[in-house]
């Protein structure tokens, strides 16, 4: 057996023997937020994008849905009531991570990026160089972790980690890779206790196409306490699990779904020392859960 074929079936093992245990995805009941929803002493309220997949064409369209059009909508909702920032786990751009993509994606994202930091965790369909060389100066602290894109973001009672998991590009598979995995573990142990959030496109599964260093991941995640959650893009699916107490939240896409019945759009999240809100702002596809809001508590 190869060094290569020793790392899946680790991988194998691992997910079926813990992320197989996380159960199906939990679909959030419709409950409205009640009350007084201004920002309050504690609180941090941040919007988290996916897969906006915004192309050099605005008329581009895949199942009926434009994703130019669709980012258009998100962006004049969010503007009218600015959360304190936003992050996008991946695939900002169509499918190639094209320049005119990014320009067509950051022109979009002017109205928040004039007056809040806009964090990129950059997917399979970008091109790194291209999105550094339109957006330049990320929102965030950068880091200094050789071939990856990573910022720091300390926002009220929480912490961010917006990581790269692109491998290569318009290629379906993620890695972190040894670099940033070392400087994350270093990062969390030279660190306090204040809980973090992690962000990355793929998600977590046994697939081909996941993200393909997920057991080294949970080897430095599982012990580091501060970590409350996980999350991620990707299939373009809105669920949440649980693995280790650790919360794994799969994002909504903004640019289209590849089934009906998922919503398409993004979550506003209120986040808090000791857990969040989560609310689905579904803008297409299966609107029905529109509104409803997911409750998690950190794992102390």
């Amino acid at each position: 057996m190869t060094h290569g074929q020793c790392d899946a079936t680790s991988r194998r093992q691992f997910l079926k023997g813990t992320l197989a245990a996380a159960g199906a995805a939990v679909m959030m009941g419709r409950r409205q937020i009640l009350g007084d929803e201004s920002e309050t002493a504690g609180t941090a309220r941040w919007a988290f994008l996916s897969d906006t997949h915004i192309p050099a064409d605005p008329e581009n369209n895949y199942r009926g849905f434009y994703p130019y059009k669709n980012l258009q909508k998100v962006i004049a909702l969010m503007s009218a009531d600015l959360p304190a920032g936003l992050v996008i786990t991946g695939d900002l751009a169509r499918l190639e991570g094209l320049r005119d993509d990014y320009v067509n994606a950051r022109k979009l994202l002017s109205p928040i990026i004039e007056q809040r930091p806009v964090c990129v965790a950059l997917g399979n369909h970008d091109n790194r160089q291209n999105f550094l060389d339109v957006f330049g100066e990320p929102g965030g602290s950068k880091q200094a972790v050789n071939g990856k894109h990573v910022v720091v973001v300390d926002t009220g009672p929480v912490r961010f980690f917006v990581l790269d998991s692109l491998f290569l590009v318009n290629q379906v598979p993620g890695l972190l890779g040894q670099a940033q995995r070392a400087w994350l573990t270093e990062t969390l142990r030279a660190g306090d206790d204040k809980p973090t959030i992690l962000f990355f496109h793929h998600t977590l599964g046994e697939g081909d196409g996941e993200l393909l260093d997920v057991p080294r991941l949970f080897e430095i995640v599982r012990p580091a306490s501060q970590v409350k959650a996980l999350v991620f893009g990707h299939s373009h699916v809105y669920h949440y699990a649980e693995l280790d107490g650790i919360h794994l939240i799969n994002l909504p896409a903004s640019g289209y779904n590849f089934n009906d019945a998922q919503p398409v759009g993004w979550v506003d999240a209120r986040l808090t020392a000791e857990g969040g809100q989560f609310r689905l702002r579904a803008v297409g596809g299966n609107t029905s859960a529109d509104g409803s809001v997911k409750e998690l508590r950190w794992r102390s």
